[in-house]
């Protein structure tokens, strides 16, 4: 499996032949997007800088788009996704939780999430989680002090951080005790890589 980072939440999966794109950046955002074929994509709130599909088509092919809870499954992956709030852009309006289940390890996207409060549902459904991607900005969701406590909470194996400043990085790191974690161009895992790491924060710098 290998993961880039295209910027805000905006990540590309890709395992074998098969690409997932978790909350894409749309052509109407303010940031910077990027165009790739994905044959999955994931959105966890109805906003410009979550929900660009259309970049993610290519050749008359479209992505399967999964905007919301519910249980599904196509390609030998297995996505779950949860409701939950976000505050982002000024109002709230539903985040969706996504657990996805790939090559053996377990992805948790928890999207532009605000309260450190997990759904019940969600802590039921979830055993290990082998990647947490984890908002850390504040702004309509966790801040840095917020999102430490979820990663507490949930005990995941790596941290990836998504949709901060500088300084939001920072406080976060000091608050894991991960100062020393330097960024890295893309992830690239297998489920073996994964044994005795606890809470390790991967630093992805964006591609684009």
């Amino acid at each position: 499996m290998i993961i880039t980072y295209q910027g805000v939440e905006f990540f590309k999966v890709q395992f074998g032949d098969t690409i997932l794109a978790f909350n894409p950046i749309s052509k109407e955002s303010k940031s910077k997007t990027t165009r790739f074929f994905s044959d999955v994509a994931l959105v966890s709130a109805n906003h410009p800088d979550f929900n660009g599909v259309e970049n993610l088509s290519y050749n008359g092919k479209d992505p399967l788009v999964i905007s919301g809870p519910g249980e599904y499954e196509t390609k030998g992956v297995f996505i779950k996704g949860f409701q939950s709030k976000t505050n982002y852009g000024g109002k709230e309006k539903i985040n969706t939780i996504y657990i996805v289940v790939l090559e053996g390890m377990t992805l948790c996207f928890l999207g532009a999430l605000v309260d450190e409060k997990l759904p019940a549902d969600f802590l039921e459904a979830i055993e290990d989680i082998d990647i947490l991607f984890l908002p850390i900005g504040g702004d309509g969701m966790l801040d840095a002090g917020k999102a430490n406590k979820v990663a507490v909470t949930l005990e995941p194996k790596i941290i990836i951080p998504m949709h901060y400043e500088a300084a939001d990085l920072k406080t976060f790191l000091k608050q894991a005790g991960e100062e020393g974690a330097k960024p890295v161009d893309k992830l690239t895992l297998k489920k073996k890589d994964l044994e005795g790491k606890e809470g390790e924060v991967i630093i992805l710098t964006q591609t684009n």
